[in-house]
């Protein structure tokens, strides 16, 4: 497949998902990473190396964002896997790999929902990679419609709990894509099933010190629109049992953050959650 460049017509949610595999990809080559992604490199192609080149530049502390963001899905999905959950839901899949590199069990369907052509494309890089034991199932369609015919035409089963999975998603929404988003998740959620999703805080769309970043942003179409400072009552007050970390307690867990870990609320400090959650 012919590589494509920043300085064709390329899709603002495809450059997003190119920008996060270069992350990914220069995540793994650390000799303390947090992961491995060997498809990485290739999934971001010169495009997602370029952009990150763009968005290292527009820090002055480099925000280990991504690489910390990854390992608490992926560990969060692994869990849920091994409470018995065969049914992997990956909401705007972009260059998702966990599919691929992730030892997730036997009979594991991992249904991947993004535009029909980033996943034509993601395709084509991985060039039939397949791991033994699960299957990729991919979902085209829009994620800010309603996508519920396309995934149940795909097989997935509302009858049986899944594990879904919205990484780098929610800040590019607004307030209604959000709310119906969850909605369509609960709706097609049995008991037992679980949820893993990021979220913007407020604090951070409004930080002076990440206004470089977010203008970078918008200038490639990529446009933060949604941040909530509480977001684990979302969930809860559609029926589920949820909690929020910080993303800052979960980096410094992992011993990558470069700032203290400051309490939720806190003046000046803007704040990421990742919010799991159980039906």
């Amino acid at each position: 497949m012919r590589e494509t460049t920043m300085t064709e017509l390329f899709d603002p949610v495809s450059v997003t998902a190119r920008l996060t595999a270069a992350e990914r990809a220069r995540e793994a080559r650390r000799a303390d990473r947090l992961f491995d992604d060997p498809w990485a490199d290739a999934l971001a192609g010169p495009a997602g190396r370029e952009l990150l080149a763009e968005f290292r530049g527009s820090l002055t502390t480099e925000i280990p964002v991504v690489p910390v963001r990854t390992r608490f899905f992926d560990e969060a999905l692994l869990d849920a896997c091994g409470a018995g959950i065969r049914q992997v839901v990956l909401l705007a899949a972009g260059m998702d790999t966990r599919a691929l590199r992730l030892p997730l069990p036997e009979g594991t369907v991992v249904h991947e929902l993004d535009r029909p052509d980033l996943l034509a494309l993601k395709d084509g890089l991985l060039r039939g990679a397949s791991a033994a034991g699960r299957r990729r199932v991919a979902v085209g369609t829009d994620l800010a419609g309603d996508w519920t015919g396309a995934l149940l035409d795909a097989g997935f089963r509302a009858d049986r709990p899944a594990c879904w999975v919205a990484e780098g998603l929610t800040p590019y929404l607004d307030e209604a894509a959000v709310s119906g988003l969850l909605d369509r998740v609960t709706a097609l959620s049995a008991p037992g099933s679980r949820a893993v999703v990021d979220f913007a805080g407020r604090s951070l769309l409004d930080s002076p010190a990440l206004a470089p970043m977010l203008a970078l942003f918008r200038e490639r179409g990529m446009t933060w629109r949604y941040g909530h400072e509480e977001p684990e009552e979302l969930f809860a007050r559609r029926g589920w049992r949820a909690g929020a970390a910080r993303l800052g307690t979960a980096g410094s867990r992992l011993g990558r953050w470069p700032f203290p870990d400051a309490p939720r609320g806190t003046p000046g400090v803007p704040q990421g959650y990742l919010v799991t959650a159980v039906r």
